[in-house]
């Protein structure tokens, strides 16, 4: 201030300035200095002191613009220097961006700034953050490079503004990026590089939704958050890359500490399992030391119990399979399956430990071969008694008894004799000979296992095993079938005889027994159900004729066994009704003449008998079976009277 504004202000009676240092000292806005010069005016005051005054606000105003521009300048700073330390303690990338958005739309009093950066994989940019948009599609804006006023600050490298974008024709506009502005309401547009070294990696923007001319400060102010945004980018993309390098490098420490760990493991199991085979040592023995060893649970399942695509995918490969979170290594013996070792609960396999199941797996197939040769003499004994009991030689029941507990056979118990047959021809005798051993081995294996016998017989095999309480002979046949199938890979059709007892006192009920089985086997390959099972009662009426001892009164009950009680329990006369209906053609109003009763009453004999025999009754095949049941109970009626 000079000297003669300084001594004119000091001048006695003037007092200009007080007022407006009461606004200064409060913070008053712009506006608020025009009052005292307005009040000066109103109350007449000369005009030297409302000259004064005029002079007092002018100066005034522009010690409340340096006082502005330096508290701008201070938080600008302050926000500048928040940013610096944000990035010395670069934990989290999106939290720093973030918060630079944030700043740079504070200072710069704008409704929106946000910041796109370069994807190289797509050749364009990408929202990676937003600070005040309310727009969902433009939120999700891709611009190609040199497209809108971000690509021309992308392409150029320097900064851009735009006082109305709609209305600037400098840069190249599109229809999404135009659509995308015009939801977001934008109008001006400030957009500064975000440069690594000489490369543009993105754009920092501050938008707002009315024109405006952004100052020079400005564009430096945006320009010192970009060059923050930047170096946090590059900060975190070298963190990136050291940890990705030391999670390498610890990675390959922690490979090598691992083969190191798995030759031990492999030593150690070849120890084991060396061990096991000269000691003698069983299937279920190897399972435990390889458990052990591969630090899972290792179990061995029958050839029927493992997965069966697995298996067949092992045994194929000839190395173990991955099934699920499980692996499973095939034990096989030439062409046979014999089981499984299947690991539980452990998808991630080295490749050492899968060579390591794979060999537990060859050194079981090895122990079950011996333990199948020690096996066979035992089922030539079992072999042997069921070939007695067939050909009735021996009829002491207490030799017949002690013979069959040695085997652990209980010859009191209700059995089944089952005939089971390949019905595969090669036109090879060689080969049909050696399916046939196989059959009956497998056949062998099974009846040791259920405390059967088995035997080799007319060209197949023949079964003798004890019936589980609440089983029937014809699930028994059809799971046999089965399970031989599978173990010899090929169809195996069996047909079971109606159980039968006391073996050791009538053993030539087991021949008639063996010969009932067999005409069920040929009648299952008549019918065309090869590799089934099935017994005579699954045959209808058919059954009596493959039946050994014709149990019509049993075919009786079946068929037609819940109308003869109802009947009895309730005094009705559904059997006579059924007689009458099949004698009359099915016709109910010819029953009813027949009967001497309503046709409505005939019709609810009919419905009755329908709850009780099922809704297909009088299918063709059920009507037949009925017929010829009610025939055969008249005659046994008739024969009981």
């Amino acid at each position: 201030m000079s000297r003669d504004h300084v001594q004119s202000s000091e001048r006695p009676g003037t007092g200009a300035e007080a007022p407006f240092l009461e606004l200064l000292a409060r913070g008053a806005s712009a506006d608020a200095y025009e009052q005292p010069v307005l009040l000066a005016r109103a109350e007449g005051l000369p005009a030297e002191r409302i000259g004064a005054l005029e002079e007092a606000r002018r100066l005034a105003l522009r010690v409340r613009a340096e006082m502005e521009g330096r508290r701008r300048r201070e938080a600008e700073l302050s926000a500048l220097f928040e940013t610096a330390h944000d990035l010395a303690g670069l934990r989290d990338l999106d939290a720093v961006l973030q918060a630079i958005v944030q700043r740079a739309r504070s200072l710069l009093r704008t409704d929106v700034a946000y910041l796109t950066l370069h994807d190289e994989a797509a050749g364009d940019t990408y929202m990676r953050v937003t600070e005040g948009s309310v727009a969902a599609r433009f939120q999700q804006l891709r611009l190609a490079m040199g497209e809108g006023l971000g690509g021309l600050v992308a392409q150029t490298a320097r900064p851009y503004v735009t006082p109305d974008y709609f209305q600037d024709d400098r840069f190249q506009h599109t229809r999404t990026i135009d659509t995308g502005v015009r939801d977001e309401g934008l109008v001006a547009i400030l957009g500064v590089p975000l440069m690594i070294g000489p490369q543009v990696i993105g754009v920092l923007f501050a938008a707002d939704r009315r024109a405006r001319v952004f100052e020079r400060e400005e564009i430096a102010l945006l320009g010192s958050f970009a060059a923050l945004a930047a170096a946090a980018i590059d900060t975190a993309n070298l963190l990136t890359e050291t940890r990705s390098a030391l999670d390498r490098l610890a990675r390959a420490n922690e490979i090598i500490r691992d083969r190191s760990a798995v030759i031990e493991r492999a030593s150690d199991v070849h120890d084991r399992l060396a061990e096991l085979v000269l000691r003698g040592g069983g299937v279920h023995d190897v399972a435990a030391a390889v458990s052990q060893v591969l630090d899972g649970t290792v179990e061995f399942t029958e050839a029927d119990s493992a997965p069966p695509s697995a298996l067949e995918a092992s045994r194929a490969e000839g190395h173990a399979v991955r099934h699920g979170r499980d692996w499973v290594a095939a034990v096989a013996a030439g062409g046979e399956l014999l089981g499984a070792l299947v690991l539980r609960g452990h998808p991630g396999l080295d490749p050492v430990d899968q060579r390591t199941l794979e060999r537990a797996a060859t050194v079981t197939s090895l122990l079950l071969l011996a333990r199948r040769s020690a096996a066979e003499a035992e089922q030539r004994v079992r072999g042997e008694l069921l070939d007695d009991l067939l050909d009735a030689r021996d009829r002491d029941p207490r030799l017949l008894r002690e013979r069959a507990a040695r085997l652990r056979a209980d010859l009191d118990a209700t059995h089944v004799v089952l005939a089971a047959r390949l019905d595969t021809e090669t036109g090879d005798a060689d080969q049909e000979a050696a399916a046939r051993r196989r059959l009956w081995s497998a056949a062998s294996h099974l009846a040791a296992t259920r405390h059967g016998l088995a035997a080799a017989r007319d060209g197949g095999t023949v079964l003798l095993l004890p019936l589980d309480p609440g089983d029937t002979a014809t699930e028994l046949a059809r799971r046999t079938a089965r399970q031989l199938g599978t173990a010899v890979r090929e169809e195996v059709t069996v047909g079971a005889s109606a159980p039968v007892g006391d073996l050791a006192t009538r053993p030539d009920s087991v021949a008639a027994a063996h010969a009932e089985g067999l005409r069920c086997l040929d009648a299952l390959r008549l019918l065309g159900r090869t590799g089934d099972g099935a017994a005579a009662e699954d045959f209808g009426f058919l059954g009596l004729l493959l039946a050994g001892d014709r149990d019509i009164d049993a075919y009786v009950r079946r068929t037609i066994g819940q109308v003869i009680a109802y009947d009895e329990r309730r005094g009705t006369d559904l059997v006579r009704t059924l007689d009458a209906y099949f004698s009359c053609g099915m016709s109910p109003a010819r029953t009813k003449d027949e009967l001497h009763v309503h046709v409505n009453t005939v019709a609810q004999r009919l419905e009755r008998v329908g709850r009780l025999l099922g809704h297909d009754w009088q299918s063709p095949a059920r009507t037949l079976e009925i017929q010829l049941a009610l025939r055969l109970h008249r005659l046994s009626a008739t024969a009981r009277h």
